[in-house]
């Protein structure tokens, strides 16, 4: 039997958002009982790396000395970290993760679910940080095989850090995401656009289930953080699926439909210099600049996008 998913997006690249995805469920979804859903179904969970190979002595050499060299005890130590990229290191002053992740109140023993993590820029920075006292699970889309393998083996540069993270599958059939006694943080960063296409058209299919799945996977009082780029007032659905803008009311609007409360919005992410009316859409700025070396030095003094940073709550 097979399924159809969503195509699966890093969120600093442009997705194809015209080709259908289909991946063998059994293919896709390896059990190791981790997660249990509202009633008594197991969700499974993929595993990072093979055991085995997280416990070669090379490996386990490696894993000492990574883990040696980052101070994992502080957001300040990892993002300081010499295992994260320096791409990513540099995104630092337009993604704010210090200040972002204190208002989500993500803590070394939080239970955390990062949805569609792209290429692992939050990553670097969440699986370290609670890995010794609490769980980092990544809801990645799960017809992405090569972007699947890609997480992975990045995972496998530092075991010592990335070691406990788990991967869940999740897409449109499979959105239980629930770990045993309920996640204390669901967080997903410039996503939601991601959510509103269904082939070449708009469609809202995907947003309800989704946001119905952080809601269940959460316990009571639990924290929904979403980053999302910030459209102007009046945005159209279908001029969102093709700007990669969200109207931030309209996130609200589906989140709160879902059964959350808003608890709180903040700046952090804002940027007054993203005017959003560009060819290319949200693509046109760092990190894709999608026009390549037309008007370069004008898209980069901008910087990256205009962020809604919105905190909801469970009840």
């Amino acid at each position: 039997m097979t399924f159809s998913f969503p195509p699966a997006p890093d969120c600093n690249i442009k997705s194809n958002q015209h080709t259908t995805h289909r991946l063998s469920l059994a293919a896709a979804i390896l059990a190791t009982g981790l997660f249990t859903a509202c009633s008594t179904t197991t969700v499974p969970v993929v595993p990072a790396a093979p055991a085995a190979a997280l416990t070669s002595p090379a490996v386990a050499a490696l894993s000492a000395a990574t883990k040696t060299a980052v101070d994992t005890s502080t957001i300040e130590g990892i993002l300081a970290g010499s295992h994260r990229a320096e791409a990513n290191r540099v995104r630092d002053v337009y993604r704010h993760p210090k200040e972002t992740l204190a208002f989500f109140g993500v803590k070394p023993d939080s239970k955390v679910i990062e949805v569609y993590p792209g290429g692992g820029w939050y990553t670097e920075v969440l699986a370290p940080f609670v890995r010794d006292r609490g769980l980092y699970v990544v809801a990645f889309p799960a017809a992405s095989v090569k972007g699947l393998q890609n997480f992975k083996d990045k995972l496998a540069t530092a075991p010592a850090l990335y070691d406990k993270a788990a991967i869940m599958p999740f897409g449109p059939t499979a959105l239980d995401i629930r770990p045993q006694s309920g996640a204390d943080v669901v967080l997903t960063f410039r996503n939601v656009h991601n959510w509103i296409r269904v082939g070449d058209k708009a469609s809202e299919s995907m947003v309800d289930p989704f946001f119905k799945s952080f809601y269940n996977a959460l316990r009571p009082g639990g924290v929904l953080g979403v980053v999302e780029h910030r459209a102007r007032p009046g945005t159209t659905l279908e001029q969102s699926a093709d700007s990669g803008y969200m109207a931030e009311a309209y996130v609200i609007e589906r989140a709160l439909a879902a059964g959350f409360k808003l608890d709180a919005k903040s700046e952090i992410n804002s940027n007054p210099k993203d005017t959003k009316d560009y060819k290319e859409g949200v693509w046109a700025l760092p990190p894709v600049l999608a026009n390549k070396e037309f008007d370069r030095a004008k898209y980069s003094a901008i910087g990256e996008s205009d962020r809604m940073t919105l905190r909801f709550v469970k009840p």
